[in-house]
């Protein structure tokens, strides 16, 4: 079970506050104790209360001259270098957690922009977007481009030097692959064996290409939505109504003029009266047979 964390603040029952002195003052003694033997330094403590009409001191009077007399021969720079107060104290863990809160702040900001961008790379609108919103969101967008170019460069150079291992490879065997060829042929299987090797070295290309092509799409749509977002964050600060006509809802249909008589219709069924079903362009109602018998 863990232990609650004290709140650092002033106690006012006083059986409380003498009872946390008694038992805190005991710990401080042992941790000073335990830090002399594990790291062998010289420290001591001296502790005033108004419980006690003489100061608590640890580990003897002389103890405590003698490395008084020592910090008393440091130079005063040295004695104040590490020196802090309740004040100071404080206000360094306030910095601290300030700077902590900062850089928090900015990777929430990435996250969200991220799925913006994500968002809109599936089809979603970037309407509702504010300036400020645009400006992070090309900055999150340069970032993943980069990424991406970095990510090809590297690609490409595994590729060449994987490459240049089995040219290596094949170049140490070229004889005795040259002569179990020559075998294979003699035998009718080297036709197969050239087959299978240009399967896998076509089969190992198109892998390459469909990976390339992949980021190279994903590179494109990125770059596009780049330019859409910086010709709306354009245009928002030439044109403020710009923005408001995109977020209006759209106008309400009017209902055609003739809804009711072709309500019930397919496109299939309105058709034109005396129309070809036969599709005969040149004969729109063609005359039966017995239309030609003259007497």
């Amino acid at each position: 079970m863990t232990r609650k964390k004290v709140k650092l603040t002033y106690i006012t029952n006083d059986s409380a506050r003498k009872a946390t002195y008694k038992k805190r003052k005991k710990g401080l003694m042992k941790k000073v104790s335990e830090l002399t033997t594990l790291c062998d330094i010289d420290a001591c403590a001296i502790i005033y209360s108004p419980y006690d009409s003489q100061p608590e001191i640890w580990p003897s009077p002389l103890g405590v001259q003698r490395v008084l007399a020592q910090f008393k021969t440091m130079p005063e720079m040295e004695q104040s270098k590490k020196m802090v107060n309740q004040e100071t104290f404080l206000r360094q863990r306030i910095n601290k957690a300030q700077e902590q809160l900062k850089k928090q702040k900015k990777d929430n900001r990435e996250k969200e922009m991220a799925r913006v961008m994500f968002q809109s790379l599936t089809g979603k609108s970037l309407r509702g977007l504010t300036l400020s919103d645009l400006t992070d969101l090309g900055w999150v967008i340069d970032q993943h481009l980069q990424e991406l170019h970095l990510r090809m460069k590297n690609i490409k150079e595994e590729a060449v030097k994987s490459q240049n291992q089995v040219q290596g490879a094949q170049g140490v065997s070229a004889a005795a692959t040259e002569h179990r060829m020559a075998v294979m042929k003699s035998n009718g299987e080297g036709s197969s064996s050239n087959m299978a090797m240009k399967t896998g070295e076509e089969s190992s290309n198109m892998q390459h290409a469909a990976l390339d092509r992949q980021v190279f799409d994903h590179m494109h749509n990125m770059e596009a939505m780049q330019l859409q977002m910086m010709q709306m964050a354009s245009q928002k600060q030439q044109n403020p109504w710009f923005m408001d006509m995109m977020n209006a809802p759209p106008p309400t249909p009017l209902p055609h003029p003739d809804h009711h008589q072709h309500m019930g219709f397919t496109g299939e069924d309105m058709m034109v009266p005396f129309a070809d079903h036969n599709h005969n362009t040149m004969w729109p109602n063609p005359l039966p047979a017995s239309a030609f018998n003259f007497p």
